[in-house]
């Protein structure tokens, strides 16, 4: 064997050894909230030290977690928003970034600017308030949809992307008798679906995460998505316990510690879930999308 070769053996052993530790360092922080979850607050806020399994495993904190009544209309509300708006966004950014990559676009050059001046400036919350309840939004889960039903950022990944494919496939349908319709859903759109797979990912998790613009723009709480739900809960727990308020039979509630690792487990999972699906297409499509040198 030579010392070329046992070198290399080194080098992989102490690389396969680093990334292990990194990834457990990655995972724990996940691991660990998982766990507290499960457990009761007395024994969590007693427990020194790392945690590998639940201490006194029990699922009071998910059923306190759920008794909430606005948790059920909060996911159903998320739903909503993420049933209608990433359609929406997918469309409108699709057509956006064809027009964009397209050669024979007239009056293009003010196009581009007019849409790129778009990521730079912006009215403001208050200018963007006095407009969604003018035109009739306000109080309506459309206000969390179509006022930001398109991203240039994403727009202009999909376009680099349209870029990268030859001119002349559109070139020889367009001689077959095809209009822009059929080469854009029966060429284009087919050949940049890692690209669109990460767009909507993206779109996906904009929407699960979002919750300023529900506080602004729904006055009911029966329309709030479940990001707004479950900052209202942790606020509430957090005062509880600040303020040492008892339950009904005179005890602190022994679930107010236990139940924050609840919710982030409930806000981050289903997402997560998502995640593996479209995995396979992240790199690929990023890197598609990426930016011409």
């Amino acid at each position: 064997m030579t010392k070329s070769n046992i070198g290399e053996k080194v080098f992989d052993a102490f690389n396969f050894i680093f990334m292990i530790l990194v990834i457990l360092i990655t995972i724990y922080p996940f691991y660990y909230v998982i766990c507290a979850s499960f457990s009761g607050t007395a024994e969590l806020l007693t427990h020194r030290g790392l945690l590998f399994v639940p201490l006194n495993p029990t699922l009071g904190a998910y059923k306190m977690t759920f008794s909430y009544p606005m948790v059920p209309s909060g996911y159903k509300n998320t739903l909503f928003v993420l049933v209608f708006g990433v359609p929406i966004n997918m469309i409108l950014t699709i057509i956006c970034a064809y027009v964009m990559a397209s050669k024979d676009v007239l009056y293009k050059d003010f196009i581009l600017a007019f849409i790129m001046f778009t990521m730079f400036f912006n009215g403001g919350m208050i200018p963007n308030f006095l407009n969604i309840r003018s035109l009739g939004l306000y109080n309506s889960l459309w206000a969390l949809i179509l006022p930001g039903a398109i991203s240039v950022y994403n727009s202009i990944i999909v376009k680099t992307a349209i870029e990268g494919i030859p001119d002349s496939l559109s070139e020889a349908a367009y001689i077959d008798g095809a209009h822009q319709i059929t080469i854009l859903f029966r060429i284009i759109i087919p050949l940049i679906i890692p690209t669109l797979a990460v767009i909507t990912l993206y779109y996906s998790v904009g929407h699960w995460n979002a919750w300023f613009n529900a506080l602004l723009y729904l006055k009911d709480n029966k329309k709030l998505p479940i990001q707004a739900i479950i900052r209202a809960i942790l606020i509430e727990n957090d005062m509880n316990v600040t303020t040492k308020d008892v339950t009904h039979d005179g005890r602190l509630d022994r679930f107010a510690e236990t139940i924050k690792y609840a919710i982030i487990v409930i806000g981050t999972v289903p997402i997560l879930i998502s995640y593996p699906f479209l995995q396979r297409y992240f790199v690929e499509g990023v890197m598609i999308g990426a930016v011409k040198g």
